[in-house]
């Protein structure tokens, strides 16, 4: 199936209040556009040069994601034109984000990145820790960002009931902070392996690639 077939067949099984992101990374801007012209304008990347470089060269009314780890000495590269920042996990990195979006008068939107994963490799914070941010003289001080929500990724694994588990438990988290914390709207979870399942547990916004695009070559 093509691009546009495979995207127009996940957005027709998709809830309305489920926001798609199409995870675009390694792929050249040519499939970028095909989702582009079938109606997609929101964009994930997990590299900020690449997205940089994608910014530049596509039209303006793509709304960029970042959803990969973050790098504070990177933020710089993005801080003009990033819609949102999925993965953030620590307070210095939000410091650097508000930081540099001050200097070009924007408020820039982040996510709170919780580990639900078993692995080790996953990046996150505990609740605890997301709840101590939030509350913290730091964070009431910067001006130029908006924690709109969580993000979560489950374990790779094809144990459902776990991914299940650690989705639910995020929902839970989400619904825990919502209640001091209006701004919250977003819990991204679920990627192309998962998405449906994810929305099941409450997930509004999902990050679908290789579903949409096909397999990834990182050679």
């Amino acid at each position: 199936m093509s691009i546009q077939e495979n995207l127009n067949h996940i957005k027709s099984s998709l809830p309305k209040h489920v926001t798609l992101v199409a995870v675009s990374k390694t792929k050249p801007i040519p499939d970028l556009m095909e989702a582009y012209h079938a109606g997609q304008r929101i964009f994930g990347e997990n590299k900020i040069q690449e997205m940089a470089d994608k910014y530049e060269t596509m039209p303006k009314d793509i709304q960029w994601h970042m959803i990969g780890h973050v790098q504070k000495n990177k933020v710089k590269f993005m801080a003009s034109f990033v819609t949102l920042i999925h993965g953030v996990d620590d307070i210095k990195l939000l410091e650097e984000i508000n930081k540099q979006a001050l200097k070009h008068n924007r408020i820039i939107d982040c996510l709170l990145q919780i580990k639900i994963a078993s692995e080790d490799s996953k990046f996150g914070m505990t609740p605890h820790d997301a709840s101590d941010l939030l509350q913290s003289e730091v964070f009431l001080k910067l001006k130029n960002i908006r924690i709109t929500g969580l993000m979560g990724m489950a374990t790779f694994t094809d144990d459902e009931n776990q991914i299940k588990e650690e989705f639910t438990y995020l929902k839970t988290v989400f619904d825990t902070l919502r209640i001091e914390n209006s701004e919250f709207k977003i819990l991204s979870m679920g990627m192309s392996g998962d998405y449906q399942l994810a929305i099941n547990c409450g997930s509004n916004m999902i990050r679908v690639g290789s579903s949409i695009f096909g397999e990834r070559n990182y050679s």
